[in-house]
Parts: structure tokens; sequence; C-alpha cells
């Protein structure tokens, strides 16, 4: 019997089916190569889920979710696909450069390029692990020949579309070679996350986060490698436009994380030196040993930000000054706005946080629901400042992020003397998707608002898409958990706690939120290009998505409706 049965097809991997053909619908002819790789990185997919979800456990992943391979495998490349589309619009009727069209080409190969060598990984795990189980019989022969055609045609069809937008061959074998790159990256990547972080994730999150790093620091590795060394590398790599077309916030953006990033592998390296060196004193108390470590710690912390992030930005954007002024400059630039607005934002988290914690210690509600609190927080937060400050909301965005890295470092590594006390306190709002190691629920939340909003910037001719992600999560997901919890009887499967009566109020509650939102832009000047029939196929999926995924669905849900508005 095929793998590809109808018995093997359950709720999520329809609806992820019905997300792909509706993007696929939209493309334009021009895009054909690209929508046949979508295609067969779908099926791929597929297959793959199938099999991994029939064998043997191959990794230590989050309880009570389901393998998730699918949707993790096909997110971000359709996302990327829908931007791909919506840019397609813009170079017809000639509103933006050809080479912003074919840095996002390259962004759709490299993400699919993610994506597929993870699937090629998991495909080799999955045989090794049934020969060893059965030497006799590991999978069908028809099953290793359809991985193998959709692996080759795949490859065949890159290499067409990477030509098309290449003026070589030798900048053709280029940019399968940066492709590659990216494929490689990707699997050592997921391997170091599910090894370092068991039990935390499912395989389809952990690809879901492995596929948008690598993209993210493979698109900043592209940038300085292009202003450094552009006699070197031909500009077409990537975009000539890198340091023209990107916005200031942006780079600020990007540096914070790098610098980040750099920071945990310094302070790593720092302490083991430390230990090396003075470990051996046993007449060394715990509490000096600490208050060592934590020295290191924010004197690193402070040299990386400071000094070592804002050079990067610098030589890549060409700031006349230090982006920690710039930013001082930007939020005074209008200091009545933006300074009421944080005003707001602090009042309004210090009222939220407070009461949800005690509520929390002393109640007996469940986290799940308290936790959608934050989700309508998130809305009373973010919206206002959307409609009439959105450069600042993607500077702020920008900063949380930052912060909850930093917090959950001093979390994890047990940082004098804030360590434990971060730790209790965000052990009061986790559920039974986080864990003693690593919490994700509140970087999930952020994440899911601010990627529309960042994805947004630049050229947008529908403008729903930055309220993607407030609309599903504020509003659509804390909507269908209240009604489905309190109301709901009728449910979607036998083992599963989502019911049709939270779908539905979810559905209508975000259909009722664009009903209010579309006459509130149009005051505001945007000029509408959207219909309503688009926008209640996008709201409908992403609400069938949420009543029958197992994954985290703040991470996949705003990214679902996203592109959806895109069309």
């Amino acid at each position: 019997m095929s793998i590809l049965s109808a018995k093997a097809m359950n709720g999520e991997r329809v609806v992820v089916l019905i997300f792909v053909l509706r993007v696929l619908s939209s493309l334009p002819l021009a895009l054909f190569p690209h929508a046949l790789a979508l295609s067969l990185l779908s099926l791929f997919s597929l297959v793959v889920e199938i099999r991994v979800d029939d064998s043997a456990p191959l990794f230590k992943t989050r309880p009570g979710a389901s393998s998730g391979i699918m949707l993790g495998a096909v997110t971000i490349p359709t996302v990327m696909l829908s931007k791909l589309i919506q840019l397609s619009r813009a170079a017809s009727l000639q509103q933006i450069e050809i080479g912003e069209l074919e840095h996002m080409t390259m962004q759709f190969w490299a993400a699919s390029a993610c994506s597929c060598g993870v699937l090629i990984f998991l495909s080799i795990v999955t045989w090794c692990a049934a020969n060893n189980k059965n030497p006799r019989f590991s999978c069908s022969v028809w099953d290793a020949k359809f991985s193998l055609s959709c692996v080759i045609l795949y490859s065949v069809v890159c290499c067409i579309s990477l030509a098309t937008i290449s003026h070589t061959g030798f900048n053709t074998a280029l940019k399968l070679l940066w492709l590659l790159c990216h494929g490689f990256a990707a699997v050592k990547l997921i391997q170091h996350l599910v090894y370092t972080f068991p039990f935390c994730a499912s395989i389809g999150e952990a690809l879901l986060v492995t596929s948008g790093l690598v993209l993210y620091f493979g698109d900043m590795l592209a940038c300085t490698i292009s202003k450094v060394c552009r006699l070197l590398i031909p500009p077409e790599l990537v975009s000539i436009r890198y340091g023209i077309k990107r916005s200031e916030i942006g780079i600020i953006i990007q540096g914070a994380l790098l610098g980040l990033l750099i920071f945990s592998a310094l302070f790593k390296f720092l302490v083991q030196l430390r230990e090396y060196f003075w470990g051996a004193k046993d007449s060394e108390s715990r509490e000096r040993k600490d208050i060592g470590r934590s020295l290191i710690f924010f004197t690193s912390l402070g040299f990386i930000m400071i000094a070592i992030a804002p050079s990067w930005m610098m030589i890549v954007l060409d700031f006349d000054v230090h982006p920690v002024l710039w930013i001082f400059r930007f939020i005074f630039s209008e200091p009545f706005k933006r300074l009421s607005l944080c005003i707001y934002w602090l009042a309004l988290i210090y009222a939220s946080v407070l009461r949800f914690y005690n509520i929390s210690k002393n109640s007996k509600i469940e986290r799940i629901l308290l936790r959608k609190y934050y989700h309508l927080l998130a809305v009373s937060m973010f919206l206002p400042a959307l409609l009439y400050q959105p450069q600042f909301l993607d500077l702020a965005f920008g900063a949380a992020l930052a912060l909850f890295l930093v917090l959950e470092i001093i979390r994890v590594w047990r940082i004098w003397p804030l360590g434990k006390l971060v730790h209790h306190f965000m052990s009061a709002f986790t559920d039974h998707r986080d864990s003693d190691l690593i919490i994700v629920s509140h970087f999930s939340l952020l994440l899911g608002c601010a990627l529309p909003i960042w994805m947004s910037s630049g050229f947008n001719d529908r403008p729903l898409t930055p309220f993607a992600g407030i609309l599903s999560l504020g509003i659509g997901d804390t909507m269908a958990s209240m009604v489905g919890h309190k109301y709901g009887v009728l449910r979607w499967s036998k083992t599963g706690k989502k019911t049709i009566e939270g779908t539905a109020a979810g559905i209508t509650s975000v259909l009722a939120a664009c009903s209010v939102l579309v006459p509130l832009l149009a005051s505001t000047g945007y000029i509408l290009t959207q219909h309503w029939f688009p926008i209640l196929i996008a709201v409908t999926t992403s609400g069938m998505l949420e009543a029958y995924t197992t994954q985290l669905d703040n991470a996949f849900i705003p990214l679902v409706f996203y592109s959806l508005l895109c069309l």
C-alpha cells in the first residue's frame, strides 16, 4: 500500500496541504519552477513525516506533540514564496527594482535548501535505524525511489531557476554552493538543538527554528561579505542593495542578535578559562565563584554590546554616529509620542505581570488560560503602536527580544544575583510545552507578533499583513482557548482537546477584528487592495491549523496567516 494512502492523512497534514495549494494557486507563470520545488518539498516532507511517525522515536522530542515535520519543512519556504509573489506584483508595476526580486528568490531557495537538507538527514537516520532493527527490510523500495526522485528533481529545478537570475555559469555554481552551505548548516544546527535541548521541541519546531536561524544569520553573513569583500564576491550572489535598502533599525536588530551570539560563546570560553586557572582553589567559597562569574558575565556583555556589535553595524550601514546615539536621536525625534508610548507600555506591563503572577501563585486557574491574558496584553500594547508608530514598534520588538535572550541566559546559567529570581518568576507562567532547560513560550509570542511586522517592511500592498501575528495570536487563539474551555463540547478528535466551538469563536473573532481594522486603516491613509474572500480563506485556514496542530501554535499560525494575507 502506498505511504500516501488516505489513512495516513490526519487533520494537520490536510490543513498544511490546503495551505500549500492555496499559495501555489496564486503563483504567476513566471514562478513555475518555484511552484514545482515547493510541491516536491511538500511531498517529500509528507513521506518523511509518515515514515518517522511509524518508526521508533529517533530523538528526545517534546512529549505530547507529533513530529510536525511537514509543517516545519514547508512553513518558511512558503512564507518566502508568498513574499516573492507580492514582490512580483510590484515588479510588474515597476514599483521595485529587479535586484530586490532576485534577492527574495535567493531567500526562497536558501529556505528550501535548509528544509531539504534536514529532510535528507532525517531520511538517512530513519533508514539506518530501520536497518539496524531489521537488516533484511528497512523501508519499501517505493519510498526510497520516491524520495530520491523528489531530491533529484528538486535539484534540477533549483539549478534552472538560479540560471535565470545569473549572468554566467560560475555565478550559478557559486549560488548553488551557497545554498549547499545553508543545507549543511541546517543539518548541523538541528542536530545540536535536539541533542543539547532534549524534550524541549518537536522535530517540526526544531526545523522551523533551525531554518529561521540559518536563513537569518546567513543573510547577515552575505551582507557582511558583500560589504567588506565587494571586489572578491560577485554582488549578484545575494543582492547589490544590501547596503542601500536596509533600514537602520533592521541593522541594529541584527547587530544586537549577532552580539548576543558572540557574547554567549565568549562568556563560555572565559568561564572555562577562569576555571582552568583558578578552579583548583578549594579555599574559594561558592559565593565568591558566583560573584566572579557574574562580573565576567556583565563585563563581557557590556563590551560586546557597546563596542563589538556597534562596530559591525557601522561597517555594514555606514552609520554617521554610534548606533546607541542613533537610537537616542530616533527616540527623541518625536519625544512626546515615543516616550508616552514607553510609559504606557511600562505601566501596562507592571500592572499586568504583577497581577498575573499573584494569580498564578494563588489560583487554580489553568496555566494555558492564564497565559492567554498575555495574548490580550500583546494586543493592547502592540496594536496602537502599529497603527501610529510602526517604526518605533520595530525597534521596541528588537529591544524586547534582546532583553528576553539576556534574561534566559541569566536564568539558564544561574548568574548571581538574578539567576534564581528570574527562574522562579518565569516558572510561574510555564506549562507542559516548556521545560526547566529552556522556556520558549515568551519568545514564541513575541516573535509571532513581531515577524509579520518585520517582514512587511518595504513594499507592501496588503496592509493587513503586519497585523497577522496580533490578530491570530492576540485575538483568534485567545478566543478559541477561552470559548473552547468554557463552552466547548464537540471535539475535533477523540484524543485532542480542541473543540469546534472554540475554533468557530476564534475564526469569528478574527473576522470581526478585520471588519473593524479595515475601515480604521482606510481612515489613516492606507490604500486597501485586499478583498474579503481571500481574507476569509486566510482566517479559516489558520484557524483550522490551530484546531488540528499539536505544535507550538504561537510559532506557526502567524507565519501561515501572514503568507495567506500576502496573496
